[in-house]
Order: C-alpha cells, then structure tokens, then sequence
C-alpha cells in the first residue's frame, strides 16, 4: 500500500471502513465559471480521480459514489448525454490504473437500462476487477434507493414463494444480503459536498448510523485537504449506536 501524504490530522488506523459520498455542485460550478454544465461534470471527474487514488492508498475498504441516480433521467438531454459519456471516457482512461492498484469494481444500480456502450463498459469493468481484493469501489449508476429496497423485497418475495423461505426467518441480515452492498460493512462516513444536507435516495438503508458531513465546498473543488477534514471530523466524534455513553 503507497503511504499518502495527509492534509489533516487523522489516525490511519481509524479510518472509516466505508465512504459514501454525493458528488454535489457540478452545475452550480460550471455556471459560476461560465461554462457549460457539461465541463462541469468534467471537472468533478478530476477529483473524482483523486479521492479514488487517495482512498485506495489510505487503505479504505470501501468507497460509495453518487454517480447517476433514477431520477436524473429527467435532467435536459444534452446533460443526460454528457453524464453518459463521461461514463465511457472515465473507464477508458482509468480503468488499467485502477486494476493495477488491485481495485474491485462493483456497479450499484440497475444497468439494464443504460445504453449498450455504457453497459458494456460497466460490465467489462466489474469482470476486470472481480478478483481485486484491494479498495472496493462502488459506482451508483441508473440507482435509487427505494429502487433497491423493492428489489432486495421482491426477491426475498420470491424465496417466499417458492418455500426457500419463511416470512418469520427474514431478518435484516438477510434483508442486506439482497441489496447491491451485500456483504460490505455499513456506511460508516456519509459526504455531501456544496452544502446541501440531503440524502438524495443514496443508501438509505446502508446509513442508518453513519456520521454525516456536509462541506459547502463544490464538487469539482473538493481536494484532499477537504476529504481528509471529513475523515478527521468522522474521527472526532463519539459513535453509540443508538446506545448510552459510558
């Protein structure tokens, strides 16, 4: 593992298992630099790129990120276009790297829906790296929460069904282990940058005690004297699960 160089006072042995973060501000900083929507989801790939590298050489388990959601199918075409094509550049250029840093892809999300190419690019990648067992990078594409609710019920449903399953043996363990991140610790640090302070339908289920940052800073400038603050202030605070301080 590359020993990183660190902004922020953080204890390496304590860091989050699992980072989620919501990729916010791209739009707003592309029109405060007056240029189109589409160079300002260009400019969030760059840090993207740096907080991946950073992320896999701190040694995080797990990193979660708001790509593409259900909804923003709604968004003007040409945005829509652009977000699809980005997708097929970030694999193209980054994609060798990251399978040399023995980083395992994982799609969140249903692909089902996405373009051929786009598809394609996503499955190549997750069959790239299915063997990887460095960082587990999660890419939410085409995904919404609720969505993967109904999808982990419906196939529990199913199970049900066909009498694989008693209603009375599901359990929130078995519950996880329908959804995307089965077998991944929970969220324990959940970012959202341009100080927005939602959850958007990200991960609902996966952040029910995760410790929740909101840096006011755009995406595209988020650098890694920002997310080390975050990973320092997750690292200040008291975690009790719901549970009493001692």
């Amino acid at each position: 593992m590359t020993t990183p160089t660190l902004y922020a006072p953080i204890d390496l042995d304590r860091l989050p298992r699992h980072v989620a973060i919501i990729m916010d501000g791209n739009g707003r900083w592309a029109r405060q630099h007056k240029v189109k929507i589409a160079m300002g989801h260009r400019a969030g790939t760059e840090t993207l790129r740096s907080i991946i590298r950073n992320s896999s050489d701190m040694g995080i388990k797990a990193l979660s990120l708001y790509a593409f959601s259900t909804e923003n199918w709604g968004r003007p075409q040409t945005e829509v276009d652009a977000l699809m094509q980005l997708i097929l550049d970030f694999f193209a250029s980054e994609i060798d790297e990251l399978c040399e840093k023995n980083v395992h892809i994982l799609i969140l999300g249903d692909k089902s829906a996405l373009p051929d190419k786009q598809r394609a690019a996503l499955v190549d990648a997750e069959n790239r790296t299915a063997q990887n067992t460095g960082l587990c990078l999660n890419i939410a594409i085409n995904y919404g929460s609720r969505a993967e609710l109904a999808r982990a019920a419906r196939s529990l449903a199913r199970d049900v069904q066909a009498g694989r399953l008693s209603p009375d043996d599901i359990t929130e363990d078995k519950l996880s282990s329908r959804l995307y991140t089965a077998g991944m610790p929970e969220v324990d640090l959940l970012i959202r940058t341009s100080g927005e302070m939602r959850l958007s339908n990200f991960l609902l289920y996966q952040c029910a005690y995760a410790e929740f940052v909101f840096p006011t800073v755009l995406w595209p400038d988020f650098d890694l004297k920002q997310y080390h603050q975050c990973i320092a202030e997750f690292q200040s605070r008291k975690r009790r699960f719901g549970k009493r301080e001692e």
